[in-house]
């Protein structure tokens, strides 16, 4: 089965190494990817992980969690990326996620801010 990402690879050769170690993700766009695969996993625990320290909705773990359950993931459009390579500290990657929920197809359309920081990305919160 090709990963939840939308990348061709399996999960276990894609999203699942970001999961089991934060560092595999090399880029924003992988970190960015690796998280909307733990949406569709529900796996709060790298979501809260990967958020940064200073916008991190410890609060809403369980409410996120709950919520990701909730829906069916359909799929991950990147549409754009700009800096957030592995030597950048900055970057911002715009997608579309789209799911299944009450009865019809939603999107997120979103430009997420990512930063780099001891050499692990995390994810800012939407770009300004």
């Amino acid at each position: 089965m090709n990963c939840h990402c939308g990348n061709l690879k399996p999960y276990t050769d894609c999203c699942q190494k970001a999961h089991h170690n934060v560092a595999e993700a090399k880029t924003a766009e992988q970190l960015m990817r690796s998280r909307y695969s733990a949406f569709v996993l529900a796996n709060g625990d790298y979501l809260m992980a990967t958020h940064h320290v200073s916008t991190r909705p410890t609060k809403e773990k369980k409410a996120i969690v709950n919520w990701a359950k909730s829906v069916k993931w359909i799929k991950l459009e990147v549409l754009e990326t700009s800096e957030g390579q592995e030597n950048d500290a900055k970057g911002t990657v715009t997608f579309n996620a789209y799911f299944f929920e009450n009865g019809k197809v939603d999107v997120i359309h979103e430009k997420s801010a990512f930063v780099r920081e001891n050499n692990l990305w995390s994810y800012l919160g939407l770009s300004k």
